[in-house]
């Protein structure tokens, strides 16, 4: 490589400017420190030197790729138009990803850290204390736990197995594993050691990172896994065995990038398993990280933001809105990690008190928080967005009155990023998954790829334009059949059932195998279960089709109540007249079964399939639960 020496660039830069990289190694010594840019004829190399000793000592490096800086240019005039939320603009926007992309070298630390150096990229809060972490540290940290991991051999493509719950260097990993190639297997705590090894054996996984919570099970797990695991890092504590992640310390904190394309694995997600067993769903170096620019938008983030997203680790969504929307902007991820479990009225203390400024939370935490007395607590809050399960008329309706702000809904799968969203200052349709963020083409499509008339169900649909970037996840691991199942006549088929009004706001219906079949209507269960919610007595619900000799199915609803409220035939008399005022005919409910609690994922959605199974069981064997009712009329 030659020095091009008309570009060549050398600029002086105040300590304080440069601290905010690389921080003050040696307080009050205010010799010269120099940041020089090379442009090489395919690399762009960014040094800061220390000249303070009478030689150069190089503190910190970032090499990028210089072909890519029409892109970085492009992008960061991007994320200024998210920031600044010009959504007309925005709409127009294309992304062209150069075919060598690494999204922390090329993004993260040239167009984040450097401006946000200082910034909290992480406030982790517990019931004692609370711990912060700034963009520098996290470059710095992460650059170390590369290192050492190179050192023990893992290289590009090797697979890292993370599961823990809240921890600081959750990031720090996220961080390491994109900068050095490595494809991440995120897993969530709640997962059991028969979880683990179906996970192994599908991903047979290089590296292990895990806290004390979780190393029992895991234990288990590696003993019934034929491979050996040879790298195993344990973030909090010692045990034989195990490496301490402590050992990062003892590393350099500068790391080179691997030199990824664009289309390399990243991540490897298990999907939740709503209707079967977990899919492994791949993303690449481009599809997550900057697939989640839509993400950014819909959630309304701008750099200096206190971001909290009340979901837990291992799953897609908290990569979604924990990791890539906030770090895309500058944003402070903030987390609150509670000794127990989940409690409304301390979650609503802790976002007033730490004054947080947008909210994600998944339909059922939001149940749980209206149920309190939104009023008397003094928000911060600017946005509030709500993803994982449709979102209830009702739910909106209770918080904005309690708290003045709208909660916005937002559609995305594991299999992509956030696709339909309402954007912040959009007209509202309650109910409304809102309108294809924009990276999408999305269309509601029929089984030949024909997109359908306005108002007619079908499945959502995204058109694959070779030429156009989005967020569409890359193969189903070891699944072909899938794979060619959702991908077809230039479309992703999503599984999920909506319509499309006049307006271009698209409505879901749901999943393709939730759809009731009677007589000759076809019904989805999200429109029946907004009604029963707004029935006060009503905490949760789910709706299924229950066999039926002449119709084949009839709507069935199984219901948990509020705390206190007692089934019987009269609350089962109130909640059926109420569905025959608000629902046509056709979709009210025939039969009532109050239950403690619904069936649901490990990331929290209703399984419908079990709660089907189950009933056609039953059924078939024509048992009766002494808390059904069925309609009188």
């Amino acid at each position: 490589m030659h020095l091009n020496q008309d570009n060549k660039l050398k600029l002086k830069a105040t300590n304080a400017w440069v601290n905010r990289l690389i921080g003050d190694e040696q307080p009050g010594v205010n010799n010269e420190i120099i940041i020089q840019r090379f442009f090489f004829t395919r690399q762009l190399l960014i040094v800061a030197m220390d000249f303070r000793n009478g030689r150069p000592t190089i503190l910190l490096k970032i090499k990028s790729d210089a072909m890519n800086r029409e892109f970085n240019k492009r992008l960061d005039e991007l994320l200024a138009t998210i920031a600044i939320r010009d959504y007309r603009k925005l709409s127009q926007a294309l992304v062209d990803v150069p075919l060598k992309f690494n999204w922390v070298r090329d993004v993260f630390e040239p167009l984040i850290v450097v401006p946000n150096a200082e910034r909290h990229l992480l406030e982790l809060v517990t019931d004692e204390e609370k711990l912060t972490v700034t963009y520098r540290q996290a470059m710095l940290k992460s650059n170390q736990l590369l290192n050492l991991l190179r050192k023990q051999k893992v290289q590009d493509g090797d697979r890292v197995f993370i599961m823990c719950g809240l921890h600081p260097h959750l990031w720090t990993t996220y961080l390491a594993a994109i900068k050095g190639g490595f494809v991440l297997i995120p897993a969530a705590s709640i997962l059991n050691a028969d979880d683990i090894v179906y996970r192994f054996q599908k991903a047979t996984p290089k590296v292990i990172i895990t806290d004390r919570d979780n190393i029992a099970k895991l234990e288990q797990a590696i003993s019934q896994h034929k491979d050996p695991i040879n790298v195993k890092l344990l973030l909090d504590g010692e045990r034989e065995g195990w490496s301490s992640f402590n050992l990062i310390n003892e590393q350099s904190s500068l790391a080179e990038a691997a030199d990824t394309s664009k289309d390399d694995d990243l991540f490897w997600f298990f999907t939740s398993g709503t209707t079967g067993m977990p899919k492994v769903v791949a993303h690449t170096h481009a599809s997550y990280p900057l697939g989640h620019l839509t993400t950014a938008s819909w959630i309304g983030l701008k750099a200096g933001d206190r971001h909290y997203n009340i979901s837990q680790p291992g799953w897609a969504k908290f990569a979604w809105s924990c990791v890539f929307a906030p770090l895309s902007l500058g944003a402070t991820v903030f987390v609150y990690k509670p000794k127990g479990k989940f409690i409304a009225a301390d979650q609503l203390r802790i976002i007033q008190d730490h004054q947080v400024t947008t909210l994600c939370a998944p339909p059922t935490a939001l149940r749980l928080l209206i149920q309190e007395d939104l009023k008397k607590y003094h928000l911060s809050l600017r946005e509030c967005v709500s993803a994982g399960e449709p979102l209830n008329a009702e739910i909106i309706k209770t918080w904005k009155e309690g708290t003045g702000l709208e909660i916005r809904d937002g559609y995305g799968q594991t299999e992509s990023t956030c696709m339909i969203c309402n954007l912040p200052g959009s007209v509202l349709k309650f109910g409304s998954m809102g309108k294809p963020a924009f990276t999408y083409d999305i269309i509601i499509a029929d089984g030949d790829g024909n997109e359908l008339p306005l108002l007619e169900t079908g499945q959502v649909a995204v058109r694959m334009h070779l030429d156009r970037f989005n967020g569409i996840f890359k193969s189903y691991i070891g699944d072909a059949v899938k794979e060619h199942e959702v991908f077809r006549h230039g479309l992703y088929y999503t599984g999920d059932k909506a319509y499309k009004d006049h307006d271009g706001y698209f409505w879901f219906v749901g999943r393709d195998d939730d759809v009731i079949k009677s007589s000759d209507y076809r019904i989805g269960p999200f429109e029946v279960e907004s009604v029963l919610l707004e029935v006060d007595e009503v905490l949760e619900s789910a709706v299924v089709g229950s066999p039926h000799a002449i119709k084949g199915q009839e709507v069935k609803a199984f219901i948990v109540l509020t705390p206190g409220v007692l089934a019987n035939r009269e609350l089962s008399d109130k909640i059926f007249g109420f569905c025959k005022n608000r629902l046509a005919a056709y979709k009210v409910p025939r039969i009532l079964e109050f239950v403690s609690e619904l069936p649901k994922t490990i990331s929290g959605k209703i399984r419908r399939v079990e709660l089907r199974a189950t009933e056609e069981h039953r059924k078939t064997l024509k048992e009766t639960s002494p808390y059904e009712y069925f309609s009188r009329q």
